[in-house]
């Protein structure tokens, strides 16, 4: 079995993470890297068996942590709001004994209301065309090939684009059928129509080279 780290980036995540560690305990090395939590998301990392680093917020920052304390030889980046398949070590495993450098799961979002369906499958077949993941698709690399491209560009959004970017140049994803779950939490505080719309404006601008800086604000801002 390949060894793996899974690194979670974390802050004010106490509502959903204890789920989350309780199906990895005991599977692999698990690394949480809390940026700035003012809740108890600490110490419930702590008391699920993870190893906590402390980092200063900002998810790319955070993850890049989380990689150089990793001792795995493929690292998985994870979001603290999702439910992995049962066999995920098994399907990441079989990936890279088959020679994949990188991968991702498909998605599927947890809410009820028919269009997370079709969310989710425009998600996942927009991934496997273009070759591009987000972080909702747990993203697992080879530990060398994340050091070789130099892990996660250090910009406050937009992080995993850019890395499936430089990642795809190397070698198209690997890209695992078996449906991972993910929160469906955002569009449901923001509402459907208004998430898609926000989703696709901030990917666009970031195509025609508007900086991340300038798109976080405009995200955070929704």
């Amino acid at each position: 079995m390949t060894r793996v780290s899974i690194i979670i980036p974390v802050r004010n995540e106490a509502a959903v993470l204890p789920a989350l560690l309780d199906q990895l305990q005991n599977v692999a090395q698990v690394i949480v890297v809390d940026g700035g939590s003012t809740d108890e998301t600490r110490a419930l990392a702590l008391a699920g068996g993870a190893s906590v680093v402390d980092s200063e917020p900002g998810r790319a920052g955070q993850m890049n942590l989380g990689a150089a304390q990793a001792t795995g030889d493929v690292l998985v980046f994870l979001h603290a709001d999702t439910k992995l398949p049962a066999d995920f070590l098994v399907q990441i495993s079989h990936g890279i004994a088959a020679g994949a450098l990188w991968g991702r799961f498909d998605v599927r979002l947890s809410g009820t209301h028919p269009m997370f369906r079709v969310i989710a499958g425009m998600m996942n077949l927009r991934s496997r065309l273009t070759g591009i993941c987000t972080g909702d698709q747990c993203l697992f690399v080879r530990r060398d090939v994340f050091n070789q491209v130099g892990g996660y560009p250090q910009i406050p959004l937009m992080e995993d684009i850019e890395l499936s970017s430089r990642l795809r140049k190397l070698q198209r994803p690997c890209c695992i059928r078996s449906a991972l779950v993910t929160s469906s939490r955002r569009w449901e505080a923001q509402g459907i129509l208004r998430t898609i719309l926000l989703m696709w404006k901030l990917r666009l601008k970031y195509f025609l080279g508007v900086p991340a800086s300038k798109l976080v604000r405009e995200y955070y801002s929704q």
